[in-house]
């Protein structure tokens, strides 16, 4: 990877942290063009949209849970919603053409799993890539397949032999509903992806270095569950040593 390559970014919280750095190393980047997104199933639904570039339409529009106010789509991050459901639209559009453009364009892109775990909409099945503060009961909660982890990492990989994969899987512990699925989570996520890597597919070990590497509490947020910004620089750094 060179300064010469367009790179697309797009996964979990930790995905901004090497996208940031990218940026300011002055590489040319495209990250997150829906907002922070977690699962494989929400990552591969936001890279066919990119592909199709299909516009965001009204019926797609939801309405935030929690008395929020503000207008959201199951596609993407908070950080996208508005109050008006035309400036949503109009905001969310503008992101998509230009995204859509850079990730055609680009011929690497990097992709952070957070978690194995997905979210899908009770009334039709849909894995979404944010809850948005609806009610609990509008969703169920399911842990993907080894299987499946491969099978959807897979495709995206072949469905785009131009580009140079490099996933990895994030070091940010998902505790919501314990240590014990958060570990299966993260192992689901590893298992599944091992198979996916090759030629054109590499790993990154940020999971290992802030767990087997780092070793240390100290290396982490006072939540437990996030990696300092120590961390998060080391991290970093390492990748970056990896691609100069």
């Amino acid at each position: 990877m060179t300064r010469y390559d367009k790179v697309c970014i797009l996964g979990s919280c930790f995905a901004n942290s090497i996208g940031e750095k990218l940026i300011e190393e002055g590489y040319d980047v495209c990250l997150n063009p829906f907002g922070t997104l977690y699962n494989p199933v929400s990552i591969a639904n936001s890279i066919a949209r990119l592909d199709s570039a299909i516009p965001f339409r009204a019926e797609e529009c939801v309405e935030m849970g929690a008395n929020a106010g503000k207008i959201c789509s199951w596609w993407h991050h908070t950080s996208f919603a508005r109050v008006d459901a035309m400036d949503f639209l109009d905001n969310a559009n503008a992101a998509l053409a230009k995204a859509s453009e850079a990730w055609k364009e680009s011929n690497v892109a990097i992709i952070t799993l957070g978690t194995a775990r997905v979210w899908k909409l009770v009334s039709s099945g849909e894995v979404v890539s944010n809850c948005l503060k609806r009610p609990g009961r509008e969703f169920s909660h399911e842990m993907l397949s080894v299987g499946q982890v491969s099978a959807v990492l897979g495709s995206i990989v072949r469905k785009h032999p131009e580009k140079e994969f490099i996933f990895t899987v994030s070091p940010i512990r998902h505790m919501g509903e314990g240590a014990h699925l958060n570990t299966l989570s993260k192992a689901a996520l590893h298992l599944g992806l091992e198979p996916v890597l090759g030629d054109r597919a590499s790993y990154f070990p940020a999971y290992e270095i802030l767990i087997d590497e780092l070793r240390d509490y100290k290396y982490f947020a006072a939540d437990g569950s996030h990696p300092s910004q120590e961390a998060v620089d080391i991290i970093c750094e390492h990748f970056m040593q990896t691609i100069r």
